[in-house]
């Protein structure tokens, strides 16, 4: 790729990726994707004793409908076992296809007054914070992901191009989603702005 479209893709990615300090908390909620690291996020950070228990939310989304033989927090949770968590730890929420859902579902089964650490890819954190925040400010705990960079996250399964994609895609969401009630209002500079222009002119829509 040309290095104005690796430099401008940089911009959203550190923009996306707000990394929390994860605080000790009720629940480890690890939210399903394509990205198995995020299971492994989760067993991160239960072997360092910040959450009793751990629950894992997805049903399939569109990259993982013809992928995964389970849904996606079946197969987090296979994953996370395989890793050495006890069952008796996992709990499954098996019907969210989005991040709103994944929060409102999620709540049914912690309770609406649990503390959380929420996983997700990297990318989607933000996007993830200003929905957690709208959804349960009162319970919103810390949001963080697998610890790599930009050029790690792409896979076989979800190269760079969708990668980027999908960063436009998220930004045009915490852009117009405030205004439907689904998140809190986020700053965008001026930099992240003009990189989400440049992208969108050099066809990196296929999220929005």
């Amino acid at each position: 790729m040309k290095p104005d479209v690796l430099s401008a893709a940089e911009t959203l990615w550190r923009y996306h990726c707000i990394y929390d300090t994860p605080q000790p908390a009720d629940f480890i909620i690890g939210l399903g994707s394509y990205d198995l690291r995020v299971a492994d996020r989760c067993v991160d950070l239960y072997r360092q004793g910040l959450a009793p228990r751990v629950l894992f939310t997805g049903r399939h989304g569109h990259w993982t409908r013809d992928r995964f033989a389970a849904s996606e927090a079946r197969v987090f949770a296979d994953r996370a076992i395989s890793l050495g968590i006890p069952a008796t730890a996992i709990e499954l929420e098996e019907r969210a296809t989005n991040i709103g859902e994944n929060i409102a579902f999620s709540a049914a089964i912690t309770g609406t007054e649990a503390t959380t650490i929420l996983v997700t890819k990297p990318q989607t954190q933000r996007r993830c914070h200003a929905t957690v925040k709208k959804r349960r400010p009162w319970a919103a705990g810390s949001v963080t992901a697998p610890l790599h960079d930009l050029a790690e996250q792409p896979t076989e399964m979800f190269p760079m191009r969708h990668l980027i994609s999908e960063m436009v895609g998220d930004l045009h969401r915490i852009r117009i989603y405030p205004e439907a009630g689904f998140q809190i209002p986020q700053d965008i500079p001026d930099d992240v702005a003009a990189a989400f222009e440049l992208l969108v002119e050099r066809g990196f829509t296929a999220h929005l």
